[in-house]
Protein backbone atom coordinates (compact mmCIF):
# COMPACT_ATOMS: atom_id res chain seq x y z
CA UNK A 1 0.00 0.00 0.00
CA UNK A 2 1.29 3.56 -0.62
CA UNK A 3 2.51 5.63 2.05
CA UNK A 4 0.05 7.89 1.35
CA UNK A 5 -2.49 5.55 1.62
CA UNK A 6 -1.53 5.04 5.32
CA UNK A 7 -2.89 7.33 8.10
CA UNK A 8 -0.80 5.79 10.84
CA UNK A 9 1.62 3.07 11.01
CA UNK A 10 2.16 1.56 14.51
CA UNK A 11 5.57 -0.50 14.88
CA UNK A 12 6.12 -2.49 17.78
CA UNK A 13 3.88 -0.45 20.04
CA UNK A 14 4.89 -1.25 24.29
CA UNK A 15 3.17 -0.23 27.48
CA UNK A 16 4.16 -1.31 30.75
CA UNK A 17 3.21 -0.38 34.06
CA UNK A 18 5.10 -1.26 37.34
CA UNK A 19 3.02 -2.33 39.78
CA UNK A 20 5.29 -3.03 42.53
CA UNK A 21 5.06 -2.29 45.97
CA UNK A 22 7.11 0.31 47.65
CA UNK A 23 10.96 -0.58 47.71
CA UNK A 24 11.08 -1.11 51.64
CA UNK A 25 7.97 -3.44 51.33
CA UNK A 26 10.18 -5.36 48.45
CA UNK A 27 12.73 -5.78 50.46
CA UNK A 28 11.40 -6.98 53.82
CA UNK A 29 9.07 -9.26 51.99
CA UNK A 30 12.32 -9.60 49.44
CA UNK A 31 9.45 -10.15 47.09
CA UNK A 32 10.65 -8.72 42.70
CA UNK A 33 9.27 -6.40 41.15
CA UNK A 34 5.82 -6.41 39.67
CA UNK A 35 5.47 -5.42 35.77
CA UNK A 36 2.25 -4.85 34.35
CA UNK A 37 2.08 -5.75 30.48
CA UNK A 38 -0.74 -3.82 28.88
CA UNK A 39 0.39 -3.83 25.53
CA UNK A 40 2.82 -6.03 24.54
CA UNK A 41 4.33 -5.22 21.36
CA UNK A 42 1.74 -4.44 18.69
CA UNK A 43 2.01 -3.40 14.63
CA UNK A 44 -0.56 -2.51 12.58
CA UNK A 45 -1.26 -0.07 9.65
CA UNK A 46 -4.33 2.08 9.29
CA UNK A 47 -5.68 2.66 5.88
CA UNK A 48 -6.76 6.30 5.38
CA UNK A 49 -10.85 6.57 4.62
CA UNK A 50 -11.16 3.43 6.42
CA UNK A 51 -12.02 1.93 10.18
CA UNK A 52 -9.48 -0.60 11.94
CA UNK A 53 -11.60 -2.32 15.35
CA UNK A 54 -9.66 -3.35 18.00
CA UNK A 55 -11.56 -6.28 19.66
CA UNK A 56 -10.98 -8.10 22.72
CA UNK A 57 -12.45 -8.36 26.31
CA UNK A 58 -11.92 -5.88 29.19
CA UNK A 59 -8.32 -5.95 30.58
CA UNK A 60 -6.67 -7.01 27.37
CA UNK A 61 -5.26 -3.38 26.66
CA UNK A 62 -7.29 -1.95 24.33
CA UNK A 63 -7.89 1.46 25.82
CA UNK A 64 -4.40 1.78 26.51
CA UNK A 65 -3.19 1.37 22.69
CA UNK A 66 -6.01 4.25 22.10
CA UNK A 67 -4.55 6.35 25.23
CA UNK A 68 -1.23 5.76 23.26
CA UNK A 69 -2.24 6.64 19.76
CA UNK A 70 -3.57 9.88 20.82
CA UNK A 71 -0.79 10.65 23.07
CA UNK A 72 -2.62 10.12 25.99
CA UNK A 73 -0.07 7.62 27.44
CA UNK A 74 3.34 7.42 26.86
CA UNK A 75 4.69 4.10 24.93
CA UNK A 76 6.97 1.96 26.68
CA UNK A 77 8.69 0.92 23.66
CA UNK A 78 8.09 0.94 19.93
CA UNK A 79 6.81 3.80 17.42
CA UNK A 80 3.64 5.45 16.26
CA UNK A 81 3.39 7.63 13.24
CA UNK A 82 1.25 9.48 11.42
CA UNK A 83 0.86 10.18 7.93
CA UNK A 84 1.40 13.93 6.88
CA UNK A 85 -1.63 14.96 4.71
CA UNK A 86 -1.12 16.64 1.17
CA UNK A 87 -3.25 19.52 0.51
CA UNK A 88 -3.76 21.12 -2.95
CA UNK A 89 -1.34 23.97 -3.19
CA UNK A 90 1.16 21.59 -2.97
CA UNK A 91 1.95 21.19 1.16
CA UNK A 92 1.27 18.88 3.72
CA UNK A 93 0.21 18.88 7.23
CA UNK A 94 0.08 16.82 9.61
CA UNK A 95 -3.52 15.31 10.42
CA UNK A 96 -5.50 16.26 13.24
CA UNK A 97 -6.73 13.48 15.92
CA UNK A 98 -9.40 13.81 18.28
CA UNK A 99 -10.98 11.03 20.80
CA UNK A 100 -14.52 9.83 21.59
CA UNK A 101 -14.25 8.79 25.30
CA UNK A 102 -16.18 5.55 26.36
CA UNK A 103 -18.71 7.59 29.10
CA UNK A 104 -20.92 10.18 27.42
CA UNK A 105 -22.11 11.35 31.07
CA UNK A 106 -18.16 11.65 32.30
CA UNK A 107 -16.36 13.23 28.87
CA UNK A 108 -18.84 16.53 28.98
CA UNK A 109 -18.66 19.28 31.26
CA UNK A 110 -21.62 19.34 33.28
CA UNK A 111 -21.18 23.04 34.12
CA UNK A 112 -20.66 24.31 30.54
CA UNK A 113 -23.71 24.50 27.70
CA UNK A 114 -23.31 22.84 24.80
CA UNK A 115 -22.46 25.43 22.60
CA UNK A 116 -19.08 26.02 25.06
CA UNK A 117 -18.24 22.62 24.66
CA UNK A 118 -18.52 22.29 21.15
CA UNK A 119 -16.92 25.79 20.65
CA UNK A 120 -13.96 25.37 22.79
CA UNK A 121 -11.69 23.57 20.34
CA UNK A 122 -12.71 26.03 17.31
CA UNK A 123 -11.78 28.46 19.60
CA UNK A 124 -8.23 26.96 21.17
CA UNK A 125 -7.20 26.38 17.90
CA UNK A 126 -8.30 29.68 16.31
CA UNK A 127 -9.95 27.91 13.41
CA UNK A 128 -12.66 30.66 12.91
CA UNK A 129 -12.33 34.62 13.86
CA UNK A 130 -15.81 36.51 14.74
CA UNK A 131 -18.67 35.28 17.26
CA UNK A 132 -21.02 34.95 14.32
CA UNK A 133 -19.12 32.81 12.56
CA UNK A 134 -18.35 30.24 15.32
CA UNK A 135 -22.31 30.30 16.70
CA UNK A 136 -23.39 29.42 13.05
CA UNK A 137 -20.47 26.73 13.35
CA UNK A 138 -21.84 25.41 16.16
CA UNK A 139 -25.45 25.38 14.62
CA UNK A 140 -24.21 23.41 11.85
CA UNK A 141 -22.14 20.75 13.47
CA UNK A 142 -25.06 20.26 15.96
CA UNK A 143 -26.88 19.60 12.82
CA UNK A 144 -24.37 17.30 11.41
CA UNK A 145 -25.02 15.09 14.28
CA UNK A 146 -28.94 14.97 14.21
CA UNK A 147 -29.09 17.70 17.10
CA UNK A 148 -30.69 21.11 17.02
CA UNK A 149 -29.05 24.30 16.61
CA UNK A 150 -31.18 25.75 19.81
CA UNK A 151 -29.61 22.59 21.90
CA UNK A 152 -26.64 24.96 22.02
CA UNK A 153 -28.03 26.77 25.00
CA UNK A 154 -28.87 23.52 27.09
CA UNK A 155 -26.86 21.61 30.04
CA UNK A 156 -25.57 17.75 29.06
CA UNK A 157 -27.45 16.68 31.87
CA UNK A 158 -30.92 17.79 29.94
CA UNK A 159 -29.99 14.88 27.07
CA UNK A 160 -29.98 11.34 27.22
CA UNK A 161 -26.98 9.12 27.06
CA UNK A 162 -27.18 8.57 23.17
CA UNK A 163 -27.73 12.39 22.65
CA UNK A 164 -24.90 13.38 24.37
CA UNK A 165 -22.74 11.04 22.68
CA UNK A 166 -23.79 12.91 19.87
CA UNK A 167 -22.38 16.19 21.20
CA UNK A 168 -19.19 14.18 21.48
CA UNK A 169 -18.89 13.32 18.01
CA UNK A 170 -19.91 17.24 17.50
CA UNK A 171 -16.98 18.05 19.64
CA UNK A 172 -14.41 16.10 17.81
CA UNK A 173 -15.52 17.47 14.41
CA UNK A 174 -15.33 20.94 15.67
CA UNK A 175 -11.42 20.31 15.83
CA UNK A 176 -11.91 19.42 11.96
CA UNK A 177 -10.44 16.18 12.89
CA UNK A 178 -9.39 13.68 10.31
CA UNK A 179 -8.36 10.85 12.66
CA UNK A 180 -11.24 9.65 15.19
CA UNK A 181 -9.75 7.21 18.03
CA UNK A 182 -13.24 5.67 19.53
CA UNK A 183 -12.91 3.79 22.74
CA UNK A 184 -15.76 1.87 22.98
CA UNK A 185 -18.24 4.45 22.47
CA UNK A 186 -21.13 2.74 22.14
CA UNK A 187 -20.69 0.48 25.32
CA UNK A 188 -22.81 2.82 27.63
CA UNK A 189 -25.96 2.90 25.68
CA UNK A 190 -28.86 1.06 24.91
CA UNK A 191 -28.93 -1.38 21.97
CA UNK A 192 -31.06 0.88 19.45
CA UNK A 193 -28.91 3.89 20.43
CA UNK A 194 -25.88 1.73 19.47
CA UNK A 195 -26.81 1.82 16.06
CA UNK A 196 -28.22 4.97 15.71
CA UNK A 197 -24.55 6.17 16.43
CA UNK A 198 -22.68 3.61 14.54
CA UNK A 199 -25.08 4.42 11.56
CA UNK A 200 -24.21 8.33 12.16
CA UNK A 201 -20.13 7.63 12.32
CA UNK A 202 -20.47 5.54 9.13
CA UNK A 203 -22.56 8.26 7.41
CA UNK A 204 -19.74 11.07 8.34
CA UNK A 205 -16.76 8.51 7.44
CA UNK A 206 -18.47 9.00 3.84
CA UNK A 207 -19.16 12.34 4.29
CA UNK A 208 -16.09 13.90 5.20
CA UNK A 209 -13.31 10.70 4.71
CA UNK A 210 -12.50 10.02 8.07
CA UNK A 211 -10.66 7.41 9.47
CA UNK A 212 -11.72 5.57 12.52
CA UNK A 213 -9.71 3.56 15.00
CA UNK A 214 -12.40 1.86 16.70
CA UNK A 215 -12.00 0.22 20.25
CA UNK A 216 -15.05 -2.67 21.46
CA UNK A 217 -15.25 -6.22 23.45
CA UNK A 218 -18.30 -6.47 21.27
CA UNK A 219 -18.12 -8.10 18.36
CA UNK A 220 -21.72 -7.92 17.21
CA UNK A 221 -21.29 -4.04 17.29
CA UNK A 222 -18.45 -3.83 15.08
CA UNK A 223 -19.10 -6.39 12.34
CA UNK A 224 -20.73 -3.52 9.99
CA UNK A 225 -18.76 -0.52 11.04
CA UNK A 226 -15.19 -2.18 10.12
CA UNK A 227 -12.87 -2.33 7.18
CA UNK A 228 -10.16 -4.40 9.28
CA UNK A 229 -10.88 -6.26 12.47
CA UNK A 230 -7.59 -6.82 15.21
CA UNK A 231 -8.15 -9.26 17.87
CA UNK A 232 -6.73 -8.47 21.24
CA UNK A 233 -5.52 -10.55 23.91
CA UNK A 234 -3.05 -9.98 26.76
CA UNK A 235 -1.46 -7.03 25.43
CA UNK A 236 -1.00 -8.64 21.92
CA UNK A 237 -2.83 -9.33 18.92
CA UNK A 238 -3.89 -12.96 18.04
CA UNK A 239 -5.23 -12.83 14.58
CA UNK A 240 -5.72 -9.43 12.08
CA UNK A 241 -7.72 -9.73 8.58
CA UNK A 242 -10.33 -8.01 6.27
CA UNK A 243 -13.67 -7.99 8.68
CA UNK A 244 -15.85 -10.11 6.44
CA UNK A 245 -13.01 -12.73 6.15
CA UNK A 246 -12.92 -12.75 10.17
CA UNK A 247 -16.65 -13.06 10.32
CA UNK A 248 -16.80 -15.86 8.17
CA UNK A 249 -14.37 -18.21 8.89
CA UNK A 250 -12.40 -17.37 12.37
CA UNK A 251 -8.58 -18.90 12.60
CA UNK A 252 -7.85 -18.20 15.93
CA UNK A 253 -9.43 -20.20 19.00
CA UNK A 254 -9.96 -16.89 20.91
CA UNK A 255 -11.61 -15.38 17.88
CA UNK A 256 -14.09 -18.37 17.89
CA UNK A 257 -14.87 -17.92 21.44
CA UNK A 258 -15.81 -14.20 21.03
CA UNK A 259 -18.15 -15.05 17.59
CA UNK A 260 -20.16 -17.41 19.75
CA UNK A 261 -21.01 -15.12 22.50
CA UNK A 262 -22.96 -13.13 19.66
CA UNK A 263 -26.89 -14.51 20.34
CA UNK A 264 -28.16 -15.91 16.62
CA UNK A 265 -31.81 -16.28 17.11
CA UNK A 266 -31.88 -18.29 13.96
CA UNK A 267 -29.20 -21.09 14.52
CA UNK A 268 -29.12 -21.30 18.29
CA UNK A 269 -26.09 -23.53 19.24
CA UNK A 270 -27.50 -24.89 22.58
CA UNK A 271 -25.08 -28.41 22.71
CA UNK A 272 -21.62 -26.30 22.88
CA UNK A 273 -19.84 -26.31 25.29
CA UNK A 274 -18.04 -23.04 26.25
CA UNK A 275 -14.60 -22.31 26.55
CA UNK A 276 -13.92 -22.02 30.50
CA UNK A 277 -11.18 -20.13 32.76
CA UNK A 278 -10.49 -16.79 33.78
CA UNK A 279 -8.41 -14.24 31.93
CA UNK A 280 -4.93 -14.62 33.01
CA UNK A 281 -3.09 -11.81 34.74
CA UNK A 282 -1.50 -9.32 32.49
CA UNK A 283 1.81 -8.98 35.81
CA UNK A 284 2.37 -12.80 35.24
CA UNK A 285 0.65 -13.80 31.93
CA UNK A 286 1.52 -17.98 31.37
CA UNK A 287 4.42 -19.07 29.55
CA UNK A 288 4.10 -19.72 25.24
CA UNK A 289 0.64 -18.82 23.60
CA UNK A 290 -1.31 -17.06 26.24
CA UNK A 291 -4.44 -18.23 25.27
CA UNK A 292 -3.74 -22.14 25.54
CA UNK A 293 -4.34 -22.21 29.18
CA UNK A 294 -8.29 -21.80 27.96
CA UNK A 295 -7.66 -23.58 24.59
CA UNK A 296 -9.60 -27.03 23.73
CA UNK A 297 -6.80 -27.49 21.08
CA UNK A 298 -3.30 -26.49 23.25
CA UNK A 299 -0.19 -28.44 22.54
CA UNK A 300 2.21 -29.16 24.67
CA UNK A 301 4.00 -26.96 22.03
CA UNK A 302 1.53 -24.16 23.09
CA UNK A 303 2.29 -23.99 26.67
CA UNK A 304 6.52 -23.15 25.98
CA UNK A 305 6.73 -21.71 22.50
CA UNK A 306 5.36 -18.28 21.75
CA UNK A 307 3.17 -18.32 18.38
CA UNK A 308 4.40 -15.12 16.05
CA UNK A 309 1.83 -13.21 13.95
CA UNK A 310 2.08 -14.36 10.73
CA UNK A 311 0.21 -14.51 7.09
CA UNK A 312 -0.41 -12.47 4.47
CA UNK A 313 -4.16 -10.58 4.06
CA UNK A 314 -4.78 -12.45 7.14
CA UNK A 315 -2.51 -12.87 10.15
CA UNK A 316 -2.59 -15.46 12.92
CA UNK A 317 -0.77 -15.81 15.91
CA UNK A 318 -1.62 -19.88 16.76
CA UNK A 319 0.77 -22.47 16.21
CA UNK A 320 -2.28 -24.84 14.71
CA UNK A 321 -2.75 -22.55 11.75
Amino acid sequence: MAEGDIALRVDGATCYFDVSPSWLTRVVERSPKRTLRAVDGVSFEVPRGKTLSVVGESGCGKSTLARMVVGLQVPTAGTLAFTPIDKPDGTSVPPRLQMIFQDPYASLNPRWRVGDIVSEPIRELGLMEGETAIQDRIGELLGIVGLSPSDASRYPHEFSGGQRQRISIARALATEADFLVCDEPTSALDVSVQAQILNLMRRLQAEFGLTYLFISHNLSVVRHMSDQIAIMYLGRFVEVGPAEQVFSDPRHPYTRLLLETIPNVENPIRDRRPMSGEVPSPIAPPPGCPFHPRCPMAEARCQVERPLLRGDARLTACHLV
